[in-house]
């Protein structure tokens, strides 16, 4: 079943993997997330999510700014960050890329490590030509969850599009 998302300064359409729920962002405490979606099915000291956000830039700041601007936003609040392959991912009308990152949450007195594997797509913001909409959508995992979606993951984001505003 095809999924709108409307609130982001470009919105777009995708296709959820099955077995993925769309939830609220505040039910899970992503309040700045345009749309969430977590898998129950590995429910536990973590439940992996997938969310989608989006950012609006000046026409000239490339993607590599606005994924250090989010990296900075993470190192805020966890540790031991490390970055890990990347790759380019998109076409030229919607450029992207993806990229790991590992980091640590405080849980339990002791350092809860996750995966996250990153993507960021360049679109034409729709009300403005100085201005470009980026979408990052982000895979949250344990490190065994991880391994086992990110092949949904990569589907999932093919399926992204943008909608057209009219």
């Amino acid at each position: 079943m095809s999924t709108r998302v409307s609130t982001l300064p470009a919105p777009v359409r995708f296709t959820l993997p099955d077995g993925w729920v769309a939830v609220p962002p505040r039910e899970v405490k992503a309040d700045n997330a345009a749309f969430v979606a977590v898998y129950p099915e590995m429910k536990g000291v973590f439940t992996p999510n997938i969310t989608v956000t989006g950012h609006v830039r000046p026409h000239y700041a490339s993607l590599e700014q606005v994924a250090e601007q989010a990296l900075a936003e993470l190192r805020s609040g966890a540790s031991d960050v490390q970055v890990g392959e990347r790759s380019e991912i998109g076409n030229a009308s919607h450029p992207g890329f993806v990229r790991a990152v590992r980091f640590a949450l405080p849980y339990g007195g002791k350092p809860l490590y996750i995966v996250q594997r990153q993507a960021f797509f360049r679109m034409r913001h729709p009300r403005s030509s100085a201005h470009m909409a980026v979408l990052q959508v982000a895979l949250t995992a344990l490190p065994e969850q991880f391994v086992n979606l990110l092949d949904e993951f990569h589907d999932f984001l093919s399926t992204i599009r943008p909608e057209v505003v009219q």
